[in-house]
Parts: structure tokens; sequence; C-alpha cells
């Protein structure tokens, strides 16, 4: 067993409430209003921005240079990949890229983003990616979960497929591997605890930031 599948075994209820939000089963079944889901991909290109920042942080934290590339292409992954995404699926509705960055920030959205860096300003960079870890490899397990319940038609097959694909897998799967060498490198065994607690309390913040996008459906 892995380190991410520790701290989700430790964290089972709020890794629970987080990938099996109502949110995301609804974007599963195709039932979720598109008020929700605009509200969720908005708020998220804004969560983008600062987990890049954080992305960066990394690399001030690192100190080597293989970290220090590792934390890079985070970076690169966020502003070259997921925002395309985002930027791409918001176009549908009009909303244009500059319209995008001046949206104000949703509370749910400063209070994860603003967990993130004051963790990894405060701590060390295994803290720091614990932090960032239910998102990198969260929505991977989502997405690969759903993936195989959809057809081309669906309204969110974008979305699910970006997450689901070979492509965002394999950029999940190097960040759980990373993790665990983190680890190795800097957990002694009395730091679990701590540890599993930041775990839980990053994806309890990711179900609020899907609970913010359903509050937005009417």
């Amino acid at each position: 067993m892995d380190i991410f599948e520790r701290f989700k075994t430790a964290a089972r209820a709020d890794w629970d409430s987080y990938v099996d939000h109502a949110f995301v089963r609804q974007m599963a079944d195709g039932t979720l209003p598109q008020p929700a889901f605009r509200e969720y991909l908005v708020q998220d290109y804004l969560f983008l921005i600062q987990f890049a920042r954080a992305n960066a942080l990394a690399i001030y934290k690192s100190r080597t240079l293989a970290d220090m590339r590792k934390a890079q292409s985070a970076v690169s992954a966020i502003l070259d990949v997921e925002m395309d995404l985002h930027v791409r699926l918001c176009a549908r509705w009009g909303i244009s890229a500059q319209e995008l960055e001046a949206t104000p920030e949703h509370a749910a959205t400063v209070a994860y983003t603003r967990f993130v860096l004051d963790r990894g300003a405060a701590g060390d960079l295994l803290e720091l990616n614990v932090a960032l870890s239910p998102c990198v490899i969260g929505y991977a397990e989502i997405g690969r979960t759903l993936l195989p319940k959809i057809s081309p038609d669906h309204p969110y097959a974008e979305w699910i497929g970006e997450y689901g694909g070979d492509a965002y897998q394999e950029i999940a799967a190097n960040a759980r591997a990373y993790l665990d060498d983190l680890a190795r490198r800097f957990m002694p065994a009395n730091r679990f605890d701590e540890l599993a607690s930041l775990f839980a309390a990053a994806s309890r913040l990711e179900a609020d930031f899907w609970q913010m996008g359903l509050d937005a459906k009417d």
C-alpha cells in the first residue's frame, strides 16, 4: 500500500465525501444542472491559478534539481493543459478568458487554495504535496471511475474524458509515485497522523468546492 492509499484509508469518510459527492454523481449520470457546472468551472479556473502558484512554491521548497523539475512539470500541466480545457468549455457559454480572470473568487475557492499555500509556505515539500494530492490524484480517480459510464453525447463528456484519459492519468500516476518518494525521504513514522489529518482537511475542502458548484444550480 503506497502512502496515498494509506492517507485515503485513514481519512476514508472525508475522502468519500469528496469523490462520491452529489456533484460527482449528478455529473456522472448527466443530471447536473448546467448552471452548477458553469459555476464550478469558472471557479476552478481561478482555483488553478492559485494551484499553479502552489506548485511554483514547490520549486522554491525543493532542494534538488530533480524535485524542481517535478514541480515545474506540474506548473506546466496546469497552465498549458488544464486551464486550456476550462477556457474551451467556458467559451461555449460565451465566457471569455478575460471574463474568467476578472470573476471574483468564491469563499470555497479562497478557503482551499489559501489553505494549500499556507501549509506549503509553513511546511516542507512533503507537506505541500500532501495538501495538493487530493486535487491532483483525486480528479484522476473520479475521471477513471466516470469514463466507462458515459456516451459521446454525454453533457460532461469532455471534462470526464480529460480527467479519465490517458494523458491526465499519467500525470496523476506520476504525482502519486512522487508523493510516495517524498514520504520515503521525509516522513518518519511519527509524522503519519499529522499528514493524514492534513490530507483529510484537503479532502473536506474539495467536497466544499463541489458543494459550492451545486449550490449555484438555481
